[in-house]
């Protein structure tokens, strides 16, 4: 049944994709398990209330673009990770992964402290074993350690360091995808400009 909260999520969300299609400079911060943007409704309970890209977002020739459409229930990752962090904010409905690394990671310390955003990290090898084990729980984990990072606040961008056979990636967050992809594009063609 599509009603009006709907309506607005799928426009907002093509009207992000379109803008981020479109910032050349993203592409160098797609990482190789590639990106994702969603977007939860405001009532987001599991993944089937969170749009987002089916196949995910990736590079083609130079550019960032949607390998698929965007439905709900498309993304595991990400979508898990909003659910849990909007249970320490909800006003977070919107959020998009992209790369990490040790020199990126202390570029992005630099420029939330001039934007004045909250920035967190998430140290993979603090996590339990028993946690790592468990299928389920590391969302939750993850999310804990972020918020305890910055004293118990959701943090505008936080990033997670890599563990065998994961990724360092970096998230970023907002009200709503339109909001992420102008901040997240920013940016990038910061960071694709500081040399």
């Amino acid at each position: 049944m599509v009603d009006n909260e709907m309506i607005e999520m799928y426009g907002k969300m093509h009207i992000a994709l379109q803008k981020l299609e479109k910032c050349s400079e993203f592409s160098s911060l797609v990482p190789e398990v590639r990106t994702n943007l969603v977007y939860a409704r405001s009532s987001a309970k599991d993944t089937d209330d969170v749009l987002a890209v089916d196949g995910r977002i990736t590079v083609v020739n130079g550019m960032p673009h949607a390998s698929g459409n965007v439905k709900f229930a498309a993304s595991s990752h990400m979508a898990r990770l909003m659910l849990e962090l909007r249970k320490v904010d909800p006003s977070y409905r919107a959020g998009i992964d992209f790369a990490n690394g040790p020199e990126l990671a202390s570029w992005l310390e630099d420029f939330c402290r001039e934007k004045k955003w909250l920035f967190g990290s998430i140290d993979r090898s603090r996590e339990p074993e028993e946690i790592k084990q468990a299928e389920g729980m590391s969302m939750p984990w993850k999310v804990q350690e972020a918020v305890r990072t910055v004293d118990g606040q959701v943090p505008k961008i936080f990033y997670e360091t890599g563990a065998v056979g994961k990724e360092p990636v970096s998230v970023l967050v907002g009200s709503d995808p339109l909001e992420v992809v102008d901040q997240v594009c920013e940016i990038a063609r910061a960071y694709n400009a500081r040399k």
